[in-house]
């Protein structure tokens, strides 16, 4: 089978939730003898980074086509004023990508075309114009449901209002372009559920992240225990009010309370005032580690305190596959099979953080058996082989639909 995997960012190095999940499908994909072929936009902000941490790229037809999406005050603002613009989707548009992509799809003869996310879904209309292949829409997350919480959380009744409008455009756009592809996959039961309530028709299924568990090795004899730790990209929203949230309720309680524990931050772009919160011996704020894996494994007890967002939070699942202990809100750990108390913790207030923490820096046996359990739970449901070949069925069963 031939498949193209369109994408919004390159997935090398595999860094963060996005670059891991598509990595590893097409990890999957190539291992099953398909040939895959990845056209990715690299914005701006990525172009720091290295190049691939693998062999990956060589065994697949791979383009990147560097691209600035950052934020425009002035275009921002004008799009405020005129509904018919998304200005959150519209920055990673660029035309010379469009006349490559399509050149690449009218000479491919692809059996698949998928998109990944809703970024690279104003692409979609003109690769319709020049082919007939099946394309399919994977989504990470709901993304209007990412804005709509995170109104929620606002206290003040501007910022609440203002990202109220982006929620219903955003859900707007979403729910019309959903409407576009000859197939729907979904991460979490959740995200399957909405896609049938507004009205797809076509093929929807539920893939979870998935893993490739031999590159997963936890070694505990490195494990500084007791300490927690969070890990991720600092540039999406709801990672970076969540870990605010957590540090403005919890550093005096580290720095000078009953937490006798330190506290480590890493994950790429972390902004300046972050550092602020470090306290030398007890809070941490590291940025961007050169071995993320490396740096869970040396780890005990991972915190997620999401209070918006979307979607199947992989580094939770890359977490139970290192054997972390992790405390997480409900929201945080959505779309992940899960039994509190047996292979997780929810805690979803402070005080619900303040128990957690304090119980498991207590008693390290209760973390190491929390661990265990999690990683048998992704060995069950995340197997990147198991996932990949249900991905391949999914295909299998788009391409025979006559919808």
């Amino acid at each position: 089978m031939k498949i193209l995997i369109v994408t919004h960012l390159a997935p090398f190095p595999q860094t963060s939730g996005y670059p891991i999940v598509v990595g590893n499908t097409i990890r999957g994909l190539t291992r099953l003898g398909h040939e895959v072929a990845l056209f990715s936009l690299h914005p701006k902000k990525q172009h720091r980074h290295h190049g691939p941490t693998d062999d990956l790229a060589k065994q697949i037809k791979f383009y990147k086509h560097n691209v600035d999406t950052s934020i425009s005050f002035k275009r921002a603002v004008s799009s405020l004023f005129n509904r018919s613009r998304l200005y959150t989707i519209e920055r990673y548009y660029n035309s010379d990508f469009e006349r490559l992509l399509v050149q690449e799809v009218k000479l491919g003869n692809y059996d698949i075309i998928q998109f990944e996310g809703l970024f690279v879904t104003p692409y979609l209309a003109a690769v319709r114009k020049v082919t007939s292949s099946k394309i399919i829409y994977r989504a990470h997350h709901i993304e209007h449901l990412v804005w709509e919480r995170m109104a929620m959380q606002k206290g003040d009744p501007f910022k609440r209002s203002y990202l109220k409008m982006i929620a219903r455009r955003v859900k707007k756009f979403e729910l019309q372009q959903l409407l576009q592809f000859d197939g729907l996959a979904a991460f979490t039961d959740q995200d399957s559920q909405l896609m049938l309530q507004n009205g797809a028709k076509v093929p929807v299924e539920v893939l979870p992240v998935g893993l490739d568990l031999s590159r997963y090795q936890p070694d505990l004899s490195k494990t500084e225990f007791p300490s927690l730790f969070f890990l991720g990209a600092m540039d999406w929203m709801p990672n970076r009010e969540g870990i605010e949230w957590f540090l403005d309720h919890f550093s005096k309680e580290i720095t000078d309370g009953d937490l006798r524990v330190r506290f480590y931050v890493a994950g790429n772009d972390i902004p300046e005032r972050f550092d602020d919160y470090e306290v030398m011996g007890k809070i941490y704020i590291q940025g961007e580690v050169d071995d993320a894996l490396e740096f869970v494994n040396s780890k005990a007890i991972m915190i997620v305190p999401l209070l918006s967002g979307g979607g199947m939070r992989v580094k939770i699942v890359e977490g139970m596959a290192m054997q972390k202990c992790i405390i997480s809100t409900s929201l945080g750990a959505e779309g992940i099979s899960y039994e509190n108390g047996e292979n997780i913790l929810i805690a979803n207030t402070q005080e619900e953080f303040f128990k957690a923490i304090k119980r498991c820096i207590s008693d390290e046996n209760f973390c190491k058996r929390i661990g265990r359990n999690a990683r048998e739970q992704v060995r069950k449901n995340h197997d990147t082989h198991v996932v990949t070949q249900k991905l391949v069925e999914f295909y299998q069963k788009v391409l025979s639909s006559n919808v």
